[in-house]
């Protein structure tokens, strides 16, 4: 069978297809810890879950408008307003999507084309070079600094720049690390960015998750005018417990936010009513914001957990310190030898001998690192700690 040309870079997400092996092997009744997901192990808050379901008894289940409901667009303009001191925040340069990975694509379908070159730093998620490819761009990979979190840095990015680099595509707080880029280093790269006319793409998806003070530093802390070539992209998925909801948001300047909303209406059109009325309430019901901050705290205290054992049961084995999301990054090169010679060898081993599921760091472009998600119970975690460090000391 011959499937068309625009498959030709497409590989499927190994985040999910480890999480499925995972939970297929549990449902033939292998004892598994599968710590690969990427999504929060704790429920939809309540307010925001009801609000969902009112919406639907309320008859609110036709085609809602292609660019979001406004009431869920004023709701998020007036939410990210208040998480960056109260800049303004124009509701009508948000498109809401079905999901940020879509909101992401939109974004790069609309920004770059053939011939096009996004520098990526490495490690990224999984789906940004996939995306970009779709998009008939190229994605330039920008390995990150070992001693800087494996975050990159300007004089990083300029030595891969050249006249046809027209994007930058990363994640803060990161994904698979845990890093978050502070205020000053955001402003750094957006300089740069601004200096070359370089579209500047931040996905900030996991910014309220995070262990300094307040929410994690954002582009929309930084002046109006670094801004002419920037998309923010968040949504509820992460902070509220509410993947499975599907609600995305791109930030955008307007003829980009306008084009993205023409995009998706031969798309997918807009994201679900119910969805969208369920978001309304997360970001628009203050009561919620307890809801964020216990299940920010309970992902403190699980990273905290992570760490010490790594300290004490795994001394010297190199880990990037995560001060945001819920994601440990943890290096496993020092193992390789003639049974594993890859991140990937190393996970296929500890999930078949000792039964714990991870993501090795091939998936985010390093095959010397492993992604551990700590979004599971404290016993989940200390069961996977234990199998993890038997199966090092094997090797």
């Amino acid at each position: 069978m011959r499937l068309s040309k625009n498959l030709e870079y497409l590989k499927p997400s190994e985040t999910l297809a480890i999480s499925h092996a995972a939970q297929q092997r549990r449902s033939a009744g292998e004892d598994v810890v599968d710590l690969s997901a990427g999504e929060p192990d704790f429920d939809t808050p309540r307010i925001a879950a009801e609000a969902g379901i009112r919406s639907i008894q309320q008859g609110k289940t036709h085609y809602p408008p292609n660019q979001g409901l406004l009431d869920l667009r004023a709701a998020a303009a007036r939410h990210f307003s208040l998480l960056s001191g109260g800049r303004p925040v124009n509701a009508d340069h948000i498109v809401v999507s079905s999901g940020a990975k879509q909101s992401l694509f939109n974004t790069c379908f609309v920004l770059f084309g053939s011939g096009d070159k996004v520098l990526v730093p490495a490690p990224y998620w999984v789906s940004y070079p996939q995306m970009l490819r779709f998009a008939r761009a190229e994605p330039v990979i920008v390995p990150g600094a070992p001693e800087w979190s494996m975050k990159v840095s300007v004089e990083d990015l300029e030595r891969e720049r050249d006249s046809l680099t027209r994007g930058l595509l990363f994640s803060s707080p990161c994904n698979p690390t845990g890093a978050v880029y502070t205020r000053a280093e955001l402003k750094a790269i957006a300089e740069w960015a601004h200096k070359h006319e370089i579209w500047m793409i931040s996905d900030e998806i996991y910014r309220r998750i995070h262990y300094g003070p307040g929410p994690a530093p954002s582009v929309l802390d930084l002046p109006d005018e670094l801004l002419e070539r920037v998309v923010m992209i968040s949504g509820v998925s992460k902070a509220y417990a509410m993947t499975g909801w599907r609600i995305g948001l791109a930030l955008a300047p307007g003829p980009v936010a306008k084009a993205m909303a023409g995009l998706q209406s031969h798309t997918t059109s807009g994201a679900a009513q119910a969805s969208q009325w369920a978001a309304v309430a997360a970001f628009g019901d203050d009561r919620i914001e307890q809801d964020v901050d216990r299940m920010v705290e309970a992902f403190r205290g699980r990273r905290d957990l992570v760490e010490a054992y790594f300290r004490k049961e795994m001394a010297g084995v190199e880990f990037v310190d995560p001060v945001g999301a819920f994601y440990f990054f943890f290096r496993v090169d020092h193992l390789f030898g003639q049974e594993i010679t890859t991140a990937a060898g190393f996970c296929e081993r500890l999930i078949n001998r000792e039964g714990v599921a991870l993501v090795p760091g091939d998936a985010f472009g390093d095959t010397r690192w492993v992604r551990l998600s700590y979004a599971a119970s404290e016993e989940e975690l200390n069961r996977a700690l234990e199998r993890i460090a038997r199966c090092m000391r094997s090797l």
